[in-house]
């Protein structure tokens, strides 16, 4: 049975358990569980990081800890009972472990190895925390190490600051905001920056000396030397080194390194060095033989100097090689250093060229305990100490030094009878009282222990040595009285045997008899001669005699002349020895009673160290005198008394006031002193106003605090020896000194007065007081003094500088012990208020307010049941009363003041800010309901409550702003988010009683609703970004406050009623920002609000368009920014849909919900393409998807031009320069020709509209240039130039035409590449919503092929699965949850038939008309129907052929569009077999062609292609379809199919023509080496001819040339002459072939043997020489030829990139190939569509009409096609054209029409008057001829907009299509001809009437990108290139007008417009100026 557990409640995880049993919970290794049941060796209960999920597991597996536990019962929480830090630590590893992986993953190597290192260190001192066998100390050391690793690591993960107190984690609920923010601050500033320190030590390590000539013991002395003052800083580092330069004593390690400690921050200056002397040991010359002498002497070696700036710089653990430099002259070596620091090259040298002194050197900073802790190491393993010379800056009490330092300086010696100077060697002893030599306590430095003599250097030869050598002697203090030093002198011989030979003496006694220390200086001994064997080991013989010269008697003359002498500097660093005389005096008052007022004078002058020396017996002493003669010494002892307590204030003192205060406490006895204390105190402050000089009274007033200390003491132990005798006395003196303070308190003074400052000074020091008179009066008292004291400050004060001090006077008062009693608070409380209040509002110190207010509160705590005690509650309701109000203007204030400059003050600006906060969030948590209701009840009026409301609100969205804290303090944002929340709750109900209904106020409204939603929306409450951990513990202090919030905002909108209108639209934006916050409580509170909003606006406007018109903008805004997912778009829907089942607008209201459901779908898929690492490709398409749905479904003009440009920037990133054209032309359209002036709008400047539509012009030129489109290009050249023309802008125009006749250039002679079509559907749920079960069809880039364009779909979408056949899928695809590709290449239709199949033109150009402007795509599927012949396939061989009709063109605004239509036909096989032989026929004559123009370098293609349909081996050729379509039983079954056989062997009979002609012109290129397979052709094919029965060709075929695509039968642009026939004959005319659509280059059957290719069968593309041999195999089941059909890999035509052409106009479509078409024959509209209007049916021909293309001149006049009237030719109206007959000899081609003329020309509205009847178009059998290839015209392709008379298409704004009929569509009856130009029209010729089903089927899908097919430009006449111009006989065109003819009604430069010309109708616009 399952009992709940009592005590085993918390355990962690020991083992892993699967959970294999039924309701097992699976556990890992280390997971903290909650136990909440057991039952026979199982627990149940769930993992800590996953409550939701409970289950059972072995008790076995858990170690179970000690835990307390909250809220028993169902909700318990448990808290394990272990030191915090070990809790947090716990937590922050987990925390950090999942992190640790992500930075793996993120290839972020560094963090993470450090991460992991600090993890490791961490468990470990975890450990020594947890086995507990650590000392306090130590403990304490591992909890600072463990929270400074912590911190370190959550700073580097960006995790939240904790704050703690004592190493432990803070709970922000049990103290103030005030202190969590202090702790908070003090937290952040100890991370930003480290205090500097105060204190830094150098650290020495020698390594070794590096020199050639070594081979003697060295010694080398280090020490720090300053170069400004020339002196040394430090004692002597001594270092001894062998023979080999090394260290004598390697394995101690304090004989080589030092620290020399206390070094200032001022001692590390680049003019401060470290020095090093280096001394040898050995022979008197360096040179001399060894066998010489034995004795050793110390010599000079070298001398090494290094600044100690240098080290700051260098790496600290760089070692240094310091050069050795030795002096010229032994006599300089005093002063070498000085040399080398001044540079004085001349002294000195280098002593080796590889001399070098390797040390390590280290600066450490911080106190010497901080260094023991850091450097363990280093003072583990052994350190020496090298001191000042000299006290610290800071000297503590307790330290205990006494060394005296003497410096060997020089000697003055007589020869002595030698010839030569001496060489002098000084031995040092130190003997004390008894003569006897004290042992070790002669020290030549630190780093070697003391020896009992010292030996000084030799200087060679010199009777005037300078040593310059300081020596330390550590003696005792009580060894120091009688001891003397002693100096010997001896001469050291370099002959003989070396001996040392003495000749004099010298000594110093070390203490004078009245107990004063030798003192500081230099000494100047005399030198008292012997006898080298003399014995001095009797000291009393020598010190009777005198020792030095200063101080001998003046009729000692025989020392006094002497010449000899010896100098020492001697300096004394004692702490309990003095030099000073002054100070023995005063202490020996008792012995000299008359010199007590000198020496109590003499106190001031001595130097402070010396009195903190002796700092107990100087007090002592005073008080002593004191109390012995007060009358006579009570003033002179008070001054001494203040002298004192005021040297402890200096810094370098002050750490010897706890030794005052432990005097005060423990050792003083002056029970009397008080009263002399007392009086003397109030006769220094009463004379204070009357006194002229201040300064003696300031320093009484600044050492009150312990001249209280010393009043209240003394009245203590009067009173405890007296048993409280004469108390009322003591009362009362106090009270009047209290009364005399506040008099002098009371004066207002000027600032600049004396009086002023000593007020200030009292002020200062008056704080310090209270407790000292806590000890003797109660708090009340105390507290009585304070406030009358403060009291009686005057309020109107004129000094800043002492406004400063009060403040900090009122600050020191709140943070004293007195004020932290209740009992005192409620009394100082006013007082304090007053002056704060009266600060705060004039703005003044704030920093000292803030800190004052934040004391204040921090005092002020709620009690455990969150009820405050009356007296707390009293102080808030006094503190709110007073400050509430300026405290909110105070915050507003400074957060509207601009920052300060300078970061320090921006530092303290943004405390202030911080604390004013902290104290604002502490003084609401505090208030209660019964200070609110104060609070709100205390306002007189209705304004004053709305101006605090609007305050506070304003304040609170200050303090939610991001910048208000540092983003670390998630902590503190969670209290302040806590204290608002409450806050707004309780105001929420003054807003509802007091602004509602008749007393409405939008702005307090606005402002609370404002604060609530950017409340909701404020990072640090969005839960779901934290970790499960953390979220955890928001959830359970705090809740989710959102969903509160969220409530509070509902409830507050159903209580406004019909004020709700007031919000709409306003407040859309930001609701609908709140229900995008990912929570779902929140969204179902919050998305009703809209259906009501919708309601109300119904009942206002009828609409509720507003509301539609604000959600949709802002959603685009919100989800741009990642805000929304695919739920919310789910629940918004369902949730309105619900709402608005009942209403009476339910159908509006659901158009609106799917729109917006519809726009979210759009947005959400945007944002997923967009996100980092997404292919271009989907960008792409998403973009388009969503930008046409602002444009078709919402209207939105702003938005879609924003779209626009976003898809512009995607297209250039992907170098689709031809897409990104076409997409800035959608902006472009938007735009007129006109000086509109245009805001700035997105990065295009302020501008007119003209200005701007240039740019873009030229920008989109420059686009299509790059992409190789430069036909487009041309259009734009032409339209700019046009309006450089109108303004008279000739330079520019001369620009663009250089410009444009640039990229005629580069069509002819740059190389375009043939870009291929796939078709591709993507089905399946998974896909995004703009692809998911639509098909597209995709232009591919350059060089790609089929596999390498499904292979990169594959790659964008990596999930999908692709489809391996070509059939639609049926449902159970289209419903799958998965991706479904499936892909196939499709064959382009083109458009611009005519061009294709026009003579002339060049394949450059017609690569172009190939593959731009696409509409239909094409995909051909051979199958067999019914039984398949075996012997002849062709029978039984049909072709299902798919067309596909997209939504816009290809290229356009996009790389692929969707498939809008698609339509499946069957092809027969006969209709096939016709097919295919066309496209041969067509295949052979592009050869033939290629081959008489020479454009083939060679002959092969040609040849292969003859053989292949000549020879066709595989297949069988032509005769297979004359077995299959010629039988009788075929035409017997196949009536209807009679005229198709017909055409069938016209075509095979043509066929014939063309191989015999082929054969002809083969003849004649063919080389030597391939006559034999020329020959064999030959006979194959007379066999052929006489297999289909040709003897000779029928009638029709010879009146039916061969007809050449590029250029027979008519002159070529290359000027070849008679090339019609191999022999050079006159051309033969041919009949035109019907033209049908093509077979699909994959499935065509081919007649050829060898390789064709199928897609220039299928279009009339002409090929290059050597396309031949590129071949891919074709997927045809069937074909005629012997090897597969295969696709060109380069051909000349437009790249992948190249996106648009030049329109050819669409009553000109077709015309070359249908001229001679009869009516039967020509392509049916579905395919081509061909809706003109009668009028422009007619051919357009520049003279007369003279030409008739195809056609042959041997035809009777009936068959000839008449001309008609020309609607463009000027010429035609100046002279009447000829007869057609008489004037078609003359021309061997058809000239290519000029253009059209100018729309604002005289003839543009004319008709020409032509004899010639105008035919119907459904009878005349001439079709409109194409003009040239780059002519603009406007189409039947219907634009994107109204096609707009007299000017281009503009298109964009308009979301609807149509088209303008002309009148001159009126067809003329025949014979009735007009004999004078007609009346212009009402509107223009140019606009195009649609009577085709194609357009208008267009109109009502999304319009197509611009197009420049599409622009309506009619352009005037110019000149024909020369290629293209008329032969001389004719005669040549009008002149263009001259330009001021030529304009139209859109632009004169006098303003005004033609009356003649209609004006264009304006664009509509959506958005007022972009």
């Amino acid at each position: 049975m399952w009992i709940p557990t009592e005590h085993e409640k918390y355990g962690v995880v020991l083992v892993s358990f699967r959970g294999t049993v039924q309701h097992g919970l699976p556990l890992e290794i280390g997971d903290t569980v909650q136990i909440l049941e057991k039952c026979e060796g199982w627990f149940r209960g769930f993992i800590l990081k996953n409550p939701n999920i409970k289950g059972i597991f072995p008790s076995s597996y858990i170690h179970l800890k000690n835990a307390h536990v909250k809220n028993k019962g169902q909700f318990e929480t448990v808290i394990p009972v272990e030191d915090s830090v070990i809790t947090e630590m716990t937590s922050t590893l987990r925390d950090w472990g999942a992190m640790w992986k992500q930075l793996y993953v993120k290839n972020e190597g560094d963090l993470f190895h450090r991460l992991w290192h600090v993890m490791n260190e961490i468990l470990d001192l975890r450990r020594q925390v947890l086995v507990g066998h650590l000392t306090h100390d130590r403990m304490r050391d591992v909890k600072q190490h463990i929270t400074a690793r912590l911190d370190w690591g959550n700073e580097q993960l960006c995790l939240d600051l904790v704050p703690r107190r004592e190493f432990s984690m803070v709970d922000p609920d049990e103290i103030s905001v005030t202190e969590l923010y202090r702790l908070m601050e003090h937290r952040h500033r100890k991370k930003e920056t480290s205090a500097p320190a105060s204190t830094h030590h150098l650290f020495v390590h020698v390594k070794s000396l590096m020199s050639t000539n070594l081979g003697e013991e060295l010694e080398v002395f280090f020490h720090i030397y300053d170069g400004r003052e020339n002196r040394p800083l430090s004692e002597r580092f001594f270092v001894k080194l062998n023979k080999s330069g090394l260290p004598k004593s390697p394995e101690k390690t304090e004989r080589q390194c030092t620290l020399f400690v206390d070094l200032g921050s001022s001692d590390l200056r680049k003019d401060v060095y470290i020095v090093v002397h280096i001394i040898r040991i050995g022979r008197m010359g360096a040179g001399e033989k060894k066998n010489l002498c034995s004795v050793q002497y110390r010599r000079p070696f070298g001398c090494a100097v290094v600044s100690i700036a240098d080290l700051l710089t260098a790496d600290s653990k760089d070692d240094h090689l310091l050069k050795v430099y030795a002096c010229n002259t032994e006599s300089e070596w005093y002063q070498i250093h000085e040399n080398i620091i001044k540079k004085a090259n001349s002294r000195y040298n280098l002593s080796g060229s590889n001399t070098g002194l390797a040390v390590a050197l280290q600066l450490l900073h911080g106190d010497i305990e901080q260094l023991r802790r850091e450097y363990m190491v280093l003072f583990t393993r052994g350190v020496s100490i090298t001191r000042k010379l000299g006290f610290s800056d800071v000297i503590m009490p307790g330290e205990m030094r006494n060394d005296l330092y003497i410096t060997l300086e020089k000697g003055e010696f007589e020869k002595g009878g030698k010839s030569v100077a001496r060489n002098v060697e000084i031995t040092v002893y130190v003997l004390d009282i008894d003569g006897q030599i004290l042992k070790s306590h002669v020290a030549a430095g630190s780093g070697e222990p003391g020896g009992d003599e010292y030996h000084s250097l030799v200087l060679y030869h010199n009777n005037s040595p300078r040593w310059a050598e300081q020596i330390k002697l550590p003696i005792p203090v009580d060894m120091f009285r009688g001891s003397h030093v002693r100096f010997e002198f001896r001469h050291c011989s370099t002959k003989d045997k070396g001996e040392k030979k003495l000749f004099g003496y010298s000594f110093v006694p070390l203490m004078q008899e009245d107990g004063r220390t030798l003192p500081d200086g230099t000494h100047e001994l005399i030198i008292h001669k012997c006898e080298e064997n003399t014995s001095l080991a009797d000291c009393s013989r020598y010190l009777k005699q005198p020792f030095s010269k200063t101080n001998l008697p003046s009729n000692n003359q025989t020392l006094k002349g002497t010449k000899e002498s010896f100098w020492i500097t001697s300096f004394l660093c004692s702490t309990k020895l003095t030099q000073n005389g002054d100070m023995l005096d005063l202490l020996k008052w008792r012995a000299h009673p008359e010199r007590i007022n000198d020496s109590l004078s003499k106190l001031k002058e001595i130097d402070g160290s010396e009195i903190v020396k002796f700092l107990q017996d100087t007090l002592d002493t005073l008080f002593g005198i004191l109390d012995e003669s007060s009358q006579r010494y009570g003033l002179k002892v008070f001054d001494s008394l203040v002298h004192i307590i005021n040297l402890l204030q200096d810094s370098k003192f002050q750490h010897f006031k706890p030794v005052m205060d432990t005097y005060i406490e423990s050792h003083f006895a002056g029970a009397l002193s008080y009263r002399d204390l007392i009086k003397v105190l109030k006769w220094y402050v009463d004379r204070i106003v009357d006194a002229e000089h201040q300064d003696h009274i300031q320093q009484v007033l600044k050492a009150s605090e312990y001249i209280f200390k010393y009043i209240i003491q003394s009245r203590r132990l009067f009173s405890l020896a007296t048993g409280g005798q004469n108390e009322e006395e003591f009362r009362v003196c106090i009270h009047e000194l209290f009364m005399s303070i506040r008099f002098f308190l009371s004066q207002e003074n000027k600032s600049t007065s004396p009086v002023a400052q000593t007020q200030a000074v009292f002020l200062r020091t008056f704080p310090a007081v209270y407790g000292e008179l806590l000890k003797i009066f109660t708090v009340r008292e105390v507290a009585g003094f304070v406030r009358e004291t403060l009291g009686t400050l005057p309020t109107a004060v004129h000094a800043d500088c002492l406004e400063a001090v009060k403040l900090q006077c009122i600050a020191k008062t709140v943070e004293s012990q007195l004020y932290i009693n209740p009992e005192s608070r409620c009394i100082l409380l006013p007082v304090v208020l007053r002056i704060l209040q009266a600060h705060m509002q004039e703005q003044r110190d704030l920093v000292m307010c803030a800190r004052i207010l934040t004391s204040m509160l921090s005092l002020i705590k709620k009690e455990e049941n969150g009820t405050a005690e009356p007296v707390v509650s009293e102080e808030v309701e006094l503190i709110v009363e007073s400050l509430l109000g300026v405290l909110l203007r105070t915050i507003l204030e400074i957060s509207n003041r601009p920052q300060p400059a300078g970061p320090a003050m921006r530092l303290q600006f943004q405390d202030v800010t911080g604390e004013f906060v902290a104290c604002l969030l502490a003084l609401l948590r505090q208030m209660s309901d019964r200070h609110y209701q104060q609070l709100l009840q205390a306002f007189s009026s209705k304004d004053n409550l709305r101006d605090f409301l609007l305050q506070i609100f304003t304040v609170f969205r200050i303090l939610i702003r991001p910048e208000m804290f540092p983003k670390d303090w998630t902590v503190m944002r969670l209290v302040t988010n806590n204290v608002i929340i409450t806050t707004v709750l309780y105001l929420s109900d003054a807003l509802r009683k007091n602004f509602l209904n008749d007393k409405f106020d939008y702005k307090v409204w606005d402002s609370y609703f404002y604060l609530s939603v950017i409340f909701i929306n404020q990072p640090c409450l969005q839960l779901e970004s934290f970790s499960p951990s953390k979220r955890k513990k928001i959830l359970e202090k705090y809740g989710d406050m959102r969903v509160m919030m969220g409530c509070e905002i509902f409830s507050m909108w159903q209580n406004l009623g019909e004020h709700k209108l007031n919000f709409i639209p306003a407040m859309i934006g930001p609701f609908l920002e709140v229900t995008l916050v990912p929570q779902p409580d929140l969204r179902n509170v919050m998305i009703p609000i809209f259906h009501d909003m919708m309601d109300w606006e119904q009942r206002r406007s009828g609409n509720f368009k507003q509301v539609e018109a604000k959600l949709i903008d802002k959603l685009d805004s919100l989800m741009s920014e990642g805000k929304g997912d695919e739920t919310y778009r789910e629940l918004f829907n369902s949730i309105l849909l619900k709402k608005i089942e009942r209403e009476t607008w339910r159908e509006s209201g659901i158009s609106l919900i799917a729109t917006v459901t519809r726009l979210m779908e759009r947005l959400l898929d945007y944002r997923d393409c967009m996100k980092l690492g997404e292919v271009d490709g989907k960008k792409i398409g998403c973009t388009v998807s969503l930008l046409n749905f602002y444009k078709t479904e919402l209207n939105k003009e702003e938005m879609y031009i924003r779209y626009i440009h976003k898809l512009y920037d995607l297209h250039l990133k992907a170098q689709n320069y031809t897409e990104a054209s076409y997409t800035l032309l959608l902006y472009d359209e938007l735009l007129e020709w006109s000086d509109r002036p245009l805001r700035e709008f997105l990065n295009y400047p302020m501008q007119s509209e003209w200005q701007r539509k240039e740019y873009l012009h030229l920008t989109i030129v420059q686009n299509f240039d790059r992409g190789k489109c430069w036909e487009n290009g041309i259009i734009l050249c032409r339209e700019l130039a046009d309006q450089y023309e109108s303004y008279y802008d000739y330079r520019n125009l001369s620009k663009m035409r250089m410009m444009e006749a640039s990229l005629y250039d580069k069509i002819m002679d740059q190389q375009r590449l043939e870009p291929e079509f796939f078709r591709v559907g993507f089905y399946g749920k998974k896909f995004p919503f703009f692809l998911r079960n639509k098909e597209f069809v995709c232009r591919g880039h350059d060089y790609e092929r089929l596999e390498a364009f499904q292979q990169r779909m594959l790659n964008e979408f990596p999930h999908a699965i692709a489809m391996q056949h070509v059939n639609q899928p049926d449902q159970t695809i289209y419903q799958a949850d998965a991706q479904y590709l499936q892909i196939y290449a499709v064959t382009p239709i083109p458009e611009s038939q005519d061009v294709l199949q026009r003579d002339g033109v060049p394949d450059n150009i017609k690569s172009f008309y190939k593959f731009n402007h696409i509409w239909r795509f094409r995909y051909d599927r051979p199958f067999h129907k019914g039984t398949k012949d075996k012997e002849n396939e062709f029978k039984s061989l049909w072709v299902e052929r798919t067309t596909l009709t997209l939504v816009q063109s290809l290229p356009g605004i996009s790389r692929w569009f969707e498939v809008e239509k698609r339509e499946v036909v069957e092809v027969s096989p006969l209709e096939n077999a016709i097919e295919v032989i066309e496209n041969k026929n067509l295949q052979l004559r592009t050869l033939i062609t290629q081959c008489q123009s020479r454009q083939m370098q060679n002959i092969n293609p040609l040849t292969m292609c003859l053989n292949g349909v000549i020879d066709a081996a595989v297949n069988g050729g032509l005769a297979r379809y004359q077995e299959a379509f010629f039988a009788k039983d075929y035409i017997m079954n196949h009536p209807e199919d009679g005229e198709k056989i017909g055409r069938l062997r016209e075509l095979m009979f043509e066929q014939a023509h063309i191989l015999e002609y082929g054969l002809a012109v083969h003849e004649k290129f063919v080389p030597q080496d391939m006559r034999p397979l020329h020959k064999k052709l030959v006979d194959q094919f007379h066999l052929m001819k006489s297999s289909l029965g040709i003897q000779e060709f029928p009638a029709y075929v010879r009146a039916s040339p061969v007809h050449f695509t590029n250029g027979s039968p008519r002159t070529c642009r290359n000027s070849v002459p008679n090339i019609i026939s191999p022999d050079g004959g006159r051309g033969v005319a041919r009949r035109s072939l019907p033209s049908y659509p093509a077979v699909n280059r994959y499935s065509s059957s081919s007649l050829s043997s060898q390789a064709s290719n199928e897609v220039s069968n299928i279009t009339g593309q002409s090929e290059s020489s050597d396309e031949v041999f590129n071949m891919q195999p074709s997927p045809s089941t069937s074909s005629l030829s012997s090897n597969h059909s295969a696709s060109p890999n380069v051909t000349s035509s437009a790249p992948s990139s190249a996106r648009g052409s030049p329109q050819m106009a669409e009553k000109h479509k077709h015309s070359r190939e249908n001229a001679c078409l009869s009516p039967r024959e020509r392509p049916v509209s579905a395919i081509f569509p061909n809706p003109l209007d009668p009028a422009q049916r007619a051919p357009c021909h520049q003279i007369g009409d003279t030409t008739l293309p195809r056609s042959d001149p041997n035809l009777s006049a009936p068959d000839k096609v008449r001309p008609t009237p020309s609607s463009w030719s000027l010429d035609s109206v100046k002279e009447g054209a000829p007869s057609f007959s008489d004037s078609f000899g003359k021309l061997l081609c058809p000239p290519v029409p000029p253009r059209p003329p100018y729309s604002g020309s005289s003839a543009k509205n004319m008709r020409s008057q032509s004899p010639v009847t105008s035919r119907s178009p459904q009878k005349t059998t001439v079709p409109p001829f194409t003009p040239s290839p780059t002519e603009c015209q406007s189409t039947s392709l219907v634009s994107n907009s109204p096609v707009l008379s007299g000017s281009y298409s503009s298109g964009i704004s308009s979301l609807s299509r149509c088209s303008v009929s002309e009148a001159s569509g009126t067809e003329l009856p025949a014979g009735d001809h007009p004999s004078h130009p007609l009346p212009p029209p009402t509107t223009l010729p140019n606009s195009v009437s649609s009577s085709s089903d194609e357009p208008i089927r267009r109109e009502n899908k999304t319009p197509p990108p611009y197009s420049v097919y599409e622009r309506n430009n009619p352009r005037r006449p110019v000149p024909l290139p020369h290629s293209l111009s008329i032969p001389p006989q004719t005669d040549p065109p009008a002149l263009p007008p001259k330009p001021h003819q030529l304009r139209t009604g859109s632009m004169k430069l006098d303003g005004t417009s033609d009356p003649r010309v209609p004006r264009p109708r304006p664009l509509p616009r959506k958005v007022s100026q972009l």
